[in-house]
């Protein structure tokens, strides 16, 4: 449903601070932006998990950490620990890429097995990363159908750091496979209100974004 407010808008966004030379400075700033507008989450890597935890205390707006990000390429050993980890210092959504290299060559069940394995590790809502830039649409079809059977939350486009972004295509093929049962986030590229609007109606129930604060500030209603 389209926003009816700025308000409303912001309600859809997770604020992103993701790149690598992200400082605690950042991740502070980011915090705060969140809490005046009402972001539904600030996502981060995992070094900043527990002070934006510490940050967002009482403010409503959730603390969502990436796993195994961007590549999507450790043993699923190595990613539930992470999942794991995560959590236990205060993550309260988990935004996971999927197993790329058994995504992109058709291995279904091993995808399965492992979105299976971390989604049963996390205890929290997991968003599962399938990088639609990089798949076709029966692969974007089956990647999705195989997180929702996994237990996955959301499905979720892009990291924003792979081949391609969001667009109102991916989007509308994730909501068109999940039905009403899971969420599914654009992120990447995405840095004008109308990108964000446009993702919305085609069928995101969260939009993924570091340029959030330009997003609601151009709302005009």
């Amino acid at each position: 449903m389209r926003p009816g407010s700025r308000r409303e808008l912001a309600a859809f966004i997770d604020h992103t601070v993701l790149a690598e030379t992200a400082t605690e400075a950042q991740v502070a700033q980011a915090c705060d932006e969140a809490r005046q507008h009402g972001f539904a989450a600030v996502c981060v890597r995992g070094a900043f998990v527990a002070m934006a935890r510490r940050r967002l205390a009482g403010s409503g707006v959730l603390v969502a950490a990436v796993v195994d990000f961007p590549l999507g390429e450790g043993t699923t050993a190595a990613r539930v620990a992470e999942a794991a980890a995560q959590v236990a210092a205060g993550a309260e959504e988990l935004d996971l890429v999927a197993p790329l290299p058994a995504l992109l060559e058709g291995r279904w069940e091993a995808v399965f097995e492992d979105l299976r394995a971390v989604v049963a590790a996390s205890r929290v809502p997991v968003k599962v990363i399938l990088e639609t830039g990089l798949l076709d649409r029966d692969q974007a079809t089956a990647g999705a159908a195989v997180a929702r059977a996994a237990g996955a939350a959301f499905v979720k486009t892009s990291t924003g750091f792979g081949r391609g972004g969001a667009t109102v295509e991916a989007v509308a093929l994730l909501r068109a496979v999940v039905g009403h049962e899971l969420g599914v986030k654009g992120s990447g590229g995405i840095r004008t209100t109308a990108q964000a609007l446009a993702l919305i109606e085609a069928g995101a129930s969260r939009i993924g974004a570091s340029a959030s604060v330009a997003i609601v500030e151009g709302w005009e209603g």
